[in-house]
């Protein structure tokens, strides 16, 4: 429970006045006045402003149900509060925050009006995530105590403040707002003056660009949203994610980051203008992506685009036996996943003893999760029971399905589907589980490519539920469809991509992991300062950094590299640092450096 401070912790920032008091505005309120602020909230609109209360009454009693407040606690928020619609009113503020709409006429308008009515010493900060500090503070009569202070939304709950300088703004102004974050419980990150700081900066392009993916018709809004909220750990998917924020805001934002970049990746997708000129702006408009049960409404309803329980597509192929081909925890855990699942399984590699060691990682495997009590001893035997390890590829000739996991090269690939070509009986199933390469290279190796298909699996197999399942120009319909009835079955989430490089998942992951690597290159944040921005205001599991290292260096820089061939976009060039770091050895926590140092094992 956040309890109020005592008069004599609080900073000079005693008193705030809070201008816009839609959801952004009435949150900031609510944060402050539970730690001990006299609120001033104001808006043009009594509607709003009482609209703001009830809101505000409504959450302090939600928090005195939950025992995080008490009564009396609740009143004392509440009697800290008041509100106006006259800018008159912040005549007593020590730091007035605004977070009217996005334009630089009205911010203008409300700046040079305070400049009228506030003391010389109050601070302005104002909230955008789009337009620029400096142009605002370089307006007002007092441009060195003009800075932005950008919560991130729903503001009681999100950790992250990013406290914003311009080239005007005195240290002293800054210190002052960043010491209250800190009293108020938030995690404040300083940025210099650029459209969307850090944690937009980045995750605007990401959104740009999985608004551009589902334009293309490349996947649909289902599989773009499942394929990172499963394959990534995030909380939304990105096109929800944009209903979320509101389309015709993410439009403002990216027309904002363009016309400073300059770079492709920030131009805003067609389909965001279209969206945004036809009304439908996402949650609040009922409809943008997809479609909610009212305006305001979180519930999405069906409509048009919406696909029909369980369909699959075209089946027709018996799967009992699986044959994984690969002796690494990729192969290991894919063959894992089959057993569990009741499948037959033959785990080759290119030599029995090989072969033996993945079967007895799966056996370690197994046995962690009998100590944790996810199964019994009993199913775990019978499990390790139904992989067969084998030192030949010979060992497949009776399989329905055979899964490659072998190194991500194409030459060592093909020649394992030339090899499978020949083992294999009629009508088996070939699939490639390549997270960067053409599936349809792997399929011309073989004399039946229409049974070729490509089944991305991420690592740790037994725990991620996501499969890419990526058809090429001529792959059959029954093997999609059988697939997708594969996945079923070993209770994956199967998402539907076509075979271009980084599919779904790595497509839009490692373009914002590139980014945040040019952002260091160019002074603009530290690595700390990037990765706390994304973990505490994008809700992502791992800030970028600590996910390069774990992925290696190595890996990001040869899957950058592919995206940049395929897509020939100058924004995709893989970052210099990020090429060097890999030519000096730093290859992130398996060779004890990355972009940090490791403790070495």
């Amino acid at each position: 429970m956040a309890t109020p401070l005592s008069d004599t912790s609080l900073s000079p920032l005693k008193t705030i006045a809070v201008i816009g008091l839609g959801t952004m505005g009435t949150g900031i309120t609510e944060v402050l006045a539970k730690a001990g602020r006299e609120v001033i909230g104001i808006d043009i609109s009594e509607a709003q402003a009482a609209k703001s209360v009830a809101a505000l009454e409504a959450a302090t009693a939600r928090a005195v149900e939950r025992g995080r407040l008490t009564e009396q606690e609740r009143a004392g928020v509440l009697a800290r509060v008041r509100t106006s619609t006259d800018l008159g009113a912040a005549a007593d503020a020590d730091l007035v925050i605004e977070v009217a709409p996005e334009s630089y006429e009205v911010k203008h308008q409300i700046f040079r009006a305070l400049d009228g009515i506030v003391r010389p010493e109050t601070i302005l900060a104002t909230g955008t995530n789009a337009l620029s500090v400096t142009r605002l503070a370089a307006d007002s009569a007092r441009p060195e105590r003009v800075l932005g202070l950008h919560f991130f939304n729903p503001a009681p709950a999100m950790k992250l403040v990013e406290v914003v300088s311009s080239v005007l703004t005195a240290p002293q102004a800054v210190g002052a707002v960043t010491d209250l974050a800190i009293e108020l419980g938030k995690e404040p990150v300083a940025v210099g003056d650029r459209p969307g700081f850090v944690a937009d900066g980045l995750l605007f392009g990401y959104l740009n660009q999985a608004a551009a993916m589902y334009e293309a018709k490349y996947a649909s809004r289902e599989d773009i949203d499942a394929a990172m909220r499963l394959g990534c750990g995030l909380p939304m998917g990105p096109l929800a994610l944009l209903d979320l924020i509101g389309i015709d805001t993410a439009r403002t934002v990216l027309e904002a980051m363009y016309t400073e970049s300059r770079d492709r990746l920030h131009a805003p997708a067609p389909i965001l203008k279209q969206l945004s000129e036809a009304g439908l702006t996402g949650r609040k408009s009922g409809r943008g992506f997809y479609t909610y049960a009212a305006p305001g409404s979180a519930t999405v309803v069906a409509d048009a685009l919406t696909p029909a329980a369980g369909e699959t597509g075209a089946s027709g192929r018996d799967i009992r036996s699986v044959g994984v081909a690969g002796s690494g925890t990729m192969a290991s855990g894919i063959a894992e996943v089959f057993a569990k699942a009741g499948y037959e399984v033959v785990l080759a590699a290119r030599s029995e003893e090989k072969a033996q060691a993945a079967k007895a990682r799966i056996g370690k495997s197994l046995a962690r999760s009998v100590d944790k009590g996810r199964m019994t001893a009993e199913a775990a035997a019978q499990t390790l029971d139904l992989i067969t390890p084998a030192g030949s590829y010979d060992a497949f000739a009776d399989v329905d399905l055979a899964v490659e996991a072998v190194a991500e090269d194409l030459e060592i690939k093909q020649q394992l589907f030339a090899t499978l070509d020949k083992v294999c009986k009629p009508g088996a199933v070939l699939a490639t589980t390549t997270s960067s390469l053409p599936v349809v290279a792997c399929a011309r190796a073989t004399s039946r490519p229409q049974d070729v298909i490509g089944m991305h699996f991420f690592n740790p197999a037994p725990a991620m539920k996501l499969v890419e399942v990526v058809r090429t120009v001529l792959t059959a319909d029954d093997v999609h469809g059988t697939v997708r009835e594969v996945c079923a079955r070993i209770r994956k989430h199967a998402v539907d991509c076509g075979d271009r490089a980084g599919f779904i998942v790595n497509a839009l992951l490692f373009p914002y992991l590139n980014n945040a690597v040019k952002m260091v290159e160019e002074h603009y944040a530290s690595l700390d300062d990037i990765d706390a921005a994304m973990r505490l205001g994008g809700g992502y599991p791992m800030g970028p950094f600590e996910l390069l290292d774990v992925v290696g260096l190595d890996v990001s820089l040869a899957i950058e590299k592919v995206l940049h061939r395929e897509f020939r976009d100058p924004g995709l060039a893989p970052a210099p640092l990020l090429e060097h770091l890999v030519a000096a050895g730093c290859l992130g926590r398996k060779t004890g450096r990355g972009f940090r140092e490791y403790a070495r094992r």
